[in-house]
């Protein structure tokens, strides 16, 4: 099934889209970061809808999905457009004053975006995943527990999202892919695309998370953010610690000290000055199929 309604915002009041079950896949077709505004390297940020940016598909409501569960969201393909748009953003990210507001529309052929006279192998991902908050209604440009505008790079094919539920349904969203983006994302945009993201849904339940979970090939990883670093690496810690005193039956001191051997701290948003929160990841190495961090019973 495909969908392609698009919502500004995170709420637990967006009306869901379709009702699906445990194993079924869907495509969420998306449009890029702009709303599809700009379509010429003569346009400028500011000539945009500022109430139109980061839009997501969605939402899609997950049968018996209930509070304290985690929903499953294997990223089985992306797919994007023949073009994407980079831009400088007013006021945003570290070099924003010493740089003039730019456009580039950039091609993208057989797997390569051209940047001038440079070819940039592609990596889609997607910038913005996650389900509803418990009450109020959060913008889609931006990060939280819930998951949102969490632009990182390793949420691309092949990896598992692990969503914490906080309302009936989930009511998981995606959108704002990325055809190619450098950790940090320091100018505030990546090479923002339309595309389609196919993803199977599953669901475990009753298995408490607070911050979404991300599994790749080789790796476990606590994607978090907050308006200060020291305060996300905080959570973040705390939520591997956790994960990992229960995964291998380690006291909390033997974690802190593996995590300090074998942790690696990475920034997925980090375009300050901005009024969005810095998000950061932290991911530990695979060890053996017998040590899952995230399991169902």
């Amino acid at each position: 099934m495909i969908i392609d309604k698009y919502v500004y915002t995170f709420s637990p009041d967006n009306s869901p889209i379709i009702e699906i079950e445990k194993g079924d896949s869907v495509v969420f077709k998306t449009i890029d970061c702009f709303s599809n505004q700009i379509y010429s390297d003569e346009q400028l940020i500011s000539d945009v809808n500022y109430d139109k940016l980061n839009p997501s598909t969605g939402p899609v409501y997950i049968r018996n999905a209930e509070v304290g569960d985690i929903v499953v969201v294997n990223i089985v393909d992306i797919s994007v457009s023949d073009h994407g748009v980079v831009s400088s953003l007013p006021e945003i990210g570290p070099l924003s004053d010493r740089c003039d507001l730019k456009t580039k529309i950039i091609r993208i052929e057989e797997n390569i975006a051209y940047f001038n006279d440079l070819e940039l192998s592609i990596n889609p991902m997607i910038g913005v995943i996650g389900l509803a908050p418990q009450e109020r209604s959060i913008p889609t440009g931006f990060p939280g527990k819930h998951g949102g505008n969490m632009d990182c790079k390793i949420i691309t094919k092949g990896s598992t999202v692990y969503l914490p539920v906080n309302t009936p349904g989930g009511l998981l969203q995606i959108g704002d892919l990325h055809a190619v983006m450098g950790d940090g994302e320091v100018c505030g945009t990546g090479l923002e695309v339309a595309g389609k993201v196919t993803v199977k849904i599953d669901l475990i339940k009753q298995f408490e998370i607070k911050w979404p979970i991300v599994e790749t090939n080789d790796k476990w990883y606590v994607i978090t953010s907050a308006s200060d670093y020291a305060i996300a690496l905080k959570h973040a810690s705390e939520v591997m610690q956790k994960l990992l005193e229960d995964a291998y039956g380690w006291d909390k001191t033997d974690v802190y000290l593996y995590m300090s051997l074998q942790g690696d701290v990475e920034i997925c948003q980090g375009c300050k000055p901005c009024s969005v929160d810095l998000v950061l990841r932290l991911g530990i190495p695979k060890v053996n199929s017998k040590k899952r961090l995230i399991w169902s019973e």
